[in-house]
């Protein structure tokens, strides 16, 4: 009767009704051990009465390695339900789309309980070949969408699962693209949507802003999009993009350069890879912002610049 009361009555924590202790069970150890950690972590019960009821519960050796969070109101019997179960502790890292491997980089190394075992500083070739890619560049190659993990989980770890996610999407999205579109591969696509992503967040405005790069690629005019440009510069740019910047070479310039850049400059989202793959039925060959997130379309360079002096100088 007494054990049957012990097993069901809330165990005493250290640091009172308020506590969240922090359990770390590691592979391989014995039941004993699971019962030492729990007591060293702050349950104040003896450690031989929880051995005892791990053993003779029988359910001791299906004791799952991980970490845990124990907090008020947690009985011995609901204890071991929750190490049996493996419901371990978990945190959330959330990939936005439009950021670069750096932004990705920050945010993985402030996330709450995530080991950082990645290659330091932010190069995205050496982040590619730690993460085991295909690609020899990881730059939008993580999917952007909220990743739960086990406290003390790698980084690499989540970081896989995103690039996974992203190869399937990236599949998905070249499964129904449009015929004859002027993209070679998958990754063409990919670079494409980054693109976009970067021009825009209106949905309405993807597809035909993605039309317009299509139309220049078909035939052969060059892309000239400023984020590419700015990705080029990396930390030399200071948030104003002047015209030398325009002018100045780099692999990523698309003044420059015609096509495509070499690699994907952003995380794109999904509405931008079905925007690279499914553009606008359009003529349009520019675009530019309006100043309320939208963009304004022309198919000739004299609309275009009608467009300029009223949305971009504020002449009529």
């Amino acid at each position: 009767m007494v054990v049957a009361v012990w097993l069901n009555r809330p165990l005493p924590l250290r640091g009172g009704n308020e506590a969240v202790l922090d359990v770390w069970i590691q592979p391989g150890q014995t039941v004993g051990q699971v019962a030492q950690t729990v007591v060293q972590a702050g349950v104040e019960t003896p450690a031989l009465w929880l051995h005892a009821w791990f053993r003779l519960s029988g359910q001791g050796r299906r004791i799952q390695a991980g970490s845990y969070e124990l907090r008020a109101g947690v009985t011995p019997r609901s204890l071991l339900e929750m190490l049996v179960r493996g419901q371990q502790a978990t945190r959330r890292l959330t990939l936005i789309e439009g950021w670069n491997v750096r932004e990705v980089l920050q945010a993985v190394r402030s996330a709450e309980f995530l080991i950082d075992d990645l290659p330091p500083g932010h190069d995205p070739v050496a982040l590619a070949r730690h993460l085991g890619l295909s690609a020899e560049h990881a730059e939008g190659r993580l999917f952007p969408d909220t990743y739960v993990y086990p406290k003390r989980s790698l980084a690499s770890r989540v970081l896989r699962q995103a690039a996974a996610a992203m190869e399937a999407r990236l599949a998905q999205a070249w499964a129904q693209r449009q015929p004859d579109l002027p993209l070679r591969s998958p990754d063409e696509a990919l670079i494409l949507a980054s693109l976009v992503e970067k021009e825009t967040g209106r949905d309405a405005d993807r597809a035909r802003i993605a039309a317009v790069f299509i139309n220049r690629l078909r035939i052969g005019m060059r892309l000239q999009t400023d984020p590419s440009v700015i990705y080029g510069m990396g930390e030399a740019f200071d948030g104003n993009l002047r015209r030398r910047d325009l002018l100045t070479d780099t692999p990523y310039n698309t003044y420059t350069r015609a096509g495509l850049p070499p690699t994907p400059i952003a995380i794109p989202s999904w509405a931008s890879l079905l925007a690279a793959v499914q553009p606008a039925p359009t003529r349009d060959l520019y675009f530019v912002a309006r100043g309320d997130g939208t963009s304004a379309f022309s198919r000739t360079l004299e609309e275009h610049n009608r467009a300029v002096r009223r949305y971009q100088l504020g002449l009529p």
